[in-house]
């Protein structure tokens, strides 16, 4: 039968049938192309402590791999070292201040936030999380219907059940290295007390050292998890196509660190694998990781919301000499009767540290006294441990000071020659000028991006609720 016997309503539906076929061809080419994305994130585990970063203390093969294999940051930073806020920047790939309840701890993360594993669902991805991903919070009283980050499922089953026509965004969880360790499991798991580094700012005695080693034991673990993972998208033959992240919420649940605006509490590791689209080597720029978001969405050829401050990784015309970091309330740890918090803004380059405290006659880790919630230690906003303890029970001195005393409404740090942040020069009038300059662009900055303490906005953050329901 020619074209001009055939009947033409025949001939509509074959060109329409092949039009679809066609549609369905580019996109399945589309989708194949789009790459895979595993997030795995730790709980309280911070810079540097991992091999790729000289940590031989700590046995980390799987992060090493990732460094060697695709892109070791030397300098990666959180938006705030504290695990909600932290997690809501990572989500919505904007700094937290800007977030209103979703900056404090517990704070829920309102719907109107895009999300980037929402988006990634809507353009198509199959999403999915385990263990801590979003939180601690309730997810309810942003408005959500459903977890943040999809439905939970061990990785082993989300592998297995999935649409494999279909791109997968994973949230690989953990509570490792978070409080509270079991005694001694860093000593009896072979991890040596000698070959450990104590920062300058703890006591360097058996009870700390056996402390930070139980929290490598935690790190050892994650690490480990982590390779299982890796091997299961070997075994599918994915991992080539599938960008893989590994990195931690903020610093080590230490005095000085989780819950402060030090490289200790807010310098985290940060590697990523994409097979041969990212070319392995070491990036010494500053980067944040609410730029996470805007890259997991352009590697999907998805537009980048306007609301995100964070910019894409990859993208080599932004100038990454800065990050600014930030603090509101971690727990209410101020004296009775008080919801507040100790709002602190900082600004890291490669040089300087400078911080400002905002309410310097508030307690930087909380009250020596009981605080608002009882069922809380004193310093409540630093997590319960051997180290603290030994801290708080000396004499007022150099650990003390530096990790619970009242400090001054500037601090700033020479990171070059003082990278442990030790030596506040603010006071110094050799420094004058430093910290005028430093404060005008961190002002700049936090006026661009909307901080309610830098703009006309209502400053909420000390009156809010806190609940871990």
């Amino acid at each position: 039968m020619s074209k001009r016997d055939a009947d033409p309503t025949i001939i509509k539906q074959m060109r329409m049938f092949a039009r679809w076929i066609g549609l369905f061809c580019a996109l399945a080419s589309v989708a194949a192309a789009r790459p895979n994305i595993l997030f795995c994130l730790a709980d309280d585990w911070g810079w540097p402590h991992a091999g790729a970063y000289g940590d031989f203390a700590v046995k980390t093969p799987t992060f090493d791999r990732l460094a060697e294999e695709g892109v070791l940051f030397d300098h990666a930073y959180v938006s705030v070292p504290s695990c909600t806020p932290c997690r809501n920047a990572i989500l919505t790939g904007q700094q937290f201040y800007r977030l209103g309840q979703g900056g404090n701890l517990c704070g829920p993360l309102d719907m109107e936030h895009p999300n980037f594993m929402f988006l990634l669902r809507d353009a198509g991805y199959e999403i999915g999380h385990w263990r801590k991903a979003w939180g601690p919070g309730n997810p309810a009283k942003g408005g959500y219907t459903e977890h943040p980050c999809g439905t939970g499922y061990s990785f082993e089953d989300f592998m297995k059940n999935r649409d494999d026509g279909k791109p997968f965004c994973f949230w690989f969880g953990t509570s490792d290295p978070h409080r509270p360790y079991e005694a001694g499991t860093g000593i009896r798991n072979g991890i040596d007390l000698d070959s450990i580094r104590v920062p300058g700012f703890l006591p360097d005695n058996e009870t700390v050292r056996s402390d930070i080693a139980d929290y490598y034991f935690e790190v050892q673990r994650w690490d480990r998890d982590v390779g299982v993972a890796l091997k299961l998208l070997e075994e599918q033959g994915v991992l080539d196509n599938t960008i893989v992240v590994m990195t931690g919420d903020h610093g080590m649940p230490f005095p000085r660190c989780k819950g402060n605006l030090y490289d200790s509490g807010t310098r985290v590791p940060l590697a990523i694998r994409w097979g041969d689209r990212v070319e392995p080597g070491h990036r010494t720029d500053f980067v944040s990781l609410s730029d996470l978001a805007p890259t997991f969405l352009h590697a999907a050829g998805l537009d980048v919301p306007k609301e995100m401050t964070g910019k894409d990784l990859f993208d080599s015309s932004i100038d990454r000499c800065f990050v600014v970091t930030g603090r509101e309330r971690h727990v209410p740890a101020q004296e009775r009767p008080s919801l507040e918090g100790y709002p602190s803004r900082a600004l890291r380059t490669g040089k300087w540290l400078l911080i400002l405290n905002l309410e310097p006659d508030r307690w930087p880790a909380g009250a020596p006294v009981e605080p608002t919630c009882t069922f809380i230690d004193r310093f409540a906003d630093c997590d319960t441990g051997p180290t603290k303890s030994i801290i708080i029970q000396r004499e007022p001195g150099s650990s003390y000071d530096l990790c619970f005393a009242k400090r001054g409404a500037v601090e700033l740090y020479d990171c070059e020659n003082d990278p442990e942040q030790l030596h506040n020069l603010a006071d110094d009038p050799a420094y004058t000028g430093v910290v005028k300059t430093l404060r005008l662009q961190l002002i700049s900055r936090l006026k661009k991006t909307g901080d309610p303490r830098f703009t006309n906005a209502p400053v909420l953050f000390d009156t809010l609720p806190f609940s871990f329901d």
